[in-house]
């Protein structure tokens, strides 16, 4: 079962209706007997760090979550905000993350005329293999859409799978393991979006 984590701060539906357009079904919940259940976790996220970190503890998320992604090691993908709750805090906030992919979270800082936050198409390259991004080799251009303030950078750079550049050199998207974590929206990437989730039903 594949479940999108609801924590009140997501673009649920918009995921829920991109994966069944590739004919998968998905279920939305945020009841942590439901997410036990999952054998697949997308956890989504728009707004601000802290805010949703005390909604997953309040609601009773963390245990499970960090049950199903290190011990029972299924399939994990953060999307935007979700993706840098995977990392062990930010600079928006005080909040501890999940912590599941060694790297931290950065604030943009406008320079060259760049705005605050990062909004729109952005080209990303790869600098990692992954199976999240199987068959975007033959592509001469992968672009996706991007709305954050915010980006992560890891550790060792044999987490980093994709790269953007937005006045500095970011992580686009992440793999450690079993868990994958995307700083753009798939759901409104059009058809690299959809072979980006294909690829995650395959793992």
């Amino acid at each position: 079962m594949i479940v999108i984590v609801d924590y009140g701060m997501g673009n649920l539906e918009s995921i829920r209706n991109m994966l069944r357009r590739i004919g998968a079904r998905a279920e939305v919940t945020g009841d942590p007997e439901q997410v036990a259940r999952a054998t697949r976790i997308v956890l989504p996220g728009v707004g601000a760090f802290d805010a949703a970190m005390k909604r997953i503890d309040e609601a009773g998320l963390r245990d499970v979550l960090d049950h199903k992604a290190l011990v029972d090691r299924i399939p994990c993908l953060g999307i935007c905000l979700g993706m840098q709750l995977l990392t062990r805090g930010s600079q928006e906030g005080k909040q501890r993350g999940l912590g599941w992919i060694a790297a931290s979270t950065y604030r943009f800082q406008p320079t060259d005329g760049l705005k605050v936050p990062h909004m729109g198409w952005n080209l990303v390259h790869r600098s990692g293999a992954s199976p999240l991004t199987v068959n975007f080799e033959h592509e001469d251009e992968v672009r996706f859409y991007f709305v954050h303030s915010y980006y992560v950078r890891v550790d060792d750079e044999r987490h980093s799978i994709l790269k953007a550049n937005y006045g500095v050199e970011f992580d686009a998207a992440v793999q450690q393991d079993n868990i994958f974590g995307a700083q753009f929206h798939p759901e409104k990437s059009h058809r690299f979006g959809m072979r980006m989730f294909q690829n995650f039903l395959e793992v």
